[in-house]
């Protein structure tokens, strides 16, 4: 593991509760596409996030935090980022990274902040693998809450064997896409995921639950089913 200085170049309030936190470290680094760092508060307290960024963006790291009055751990973290414009990182972490042998169809599940996770997954494996077929599902209370879908979306249309499925629970008026929830609209899409890689990041009901399922009903091979530094606890 490596402790480095970063410098805070953005925060972006990207909904009413999670920021896009942009950080610059004073020296070089890496990760495989999936792990994730601790930000340092003090030599005790170390609290992890998952990175948004790539192993190949090796000059910058993205973050999704998201943090309100519900969630103060994480709060306390954009309290220190906005008030000190620095923040030091512990890095990396976890070992639910993506393993880039083989050829086998991706299935990218996240929900809610859960999309940073598989964001360095899906970007890298594109990159490395472009024809490598991979379906991700993200999942939020409401639309306005999967906010980079059109970032997703515009992948898609350079990837046709890409195939983005978001997952509403709480749909307005008019939503044409899915509702529910991803455990469900994965359930629903697959009869058998044994030949798949799948990679699970939200909360720990979600993701126990989904590894059970997918494992029990489809046929998943438990050492083909990753999940990020949250979910298999």
């Amino acid at each position: 593991m490596t402790i480095l200085s970063c410098k805070v170049t953005s925060v972006e309030a990207i909904t009413d509760t999670v920021y896009r936190v942009r950080l610059v470290p004073e020296a070089p680094f890496s990760f495989r596409a999936g792990q994730y760092l601790m930000v340092v508060m003090d030599e005790r307290d170390k609290r992890p996030f998952s990175l948004a960024s790539t192993p190949a963006e090796n000059n910058v790291i993205e973050l999704h935090i998201g943090a309100s009055e519900l969630n103060l751990y994480a709060m306390a973290v954009m309290d220190r980022i906005l008030k000190e414009q620095a923040i030091t990182v512990d890095i990396p972490h976890g070992d639910a990274w993506l393993r880039e042998e083989g050829e086998r169809p991706l299935v990218l599940i996240a929900g809610g902040t859960g999309f940073s996770y598989v964001r360095s997954i899906l970007i890298t494996a594109l990159e490395q693998q472009p024809h490598r077929d991979i379906s991700i599902y993200w999942g939020g209370r409401e639309l306005k809450h999967l906010y980079d879908l059109g970032e997703l979306e515009a992948m898609s249309i350079n990837h046709p064997n890409l195939k983005v499925i978001p997952v509403v629970e709480q749909p307005e008026e008019g939503w044409q896409g899915r509702s529910g929830t991803v455990l469900s609209a994965v359930l629903q899409d697959f009869s058998s995921l044994a030949e798949h890689d799948i990679y699970i990041a939200g909360r720990f009901e979600m993701a126990k639950i989904a590894r059970e399922r997918f494992v029990a009903e489809r046929g998943a091979l438990e050492d083909r089913l990753f999940g990020d530094a949250f979910s298999f606890i």
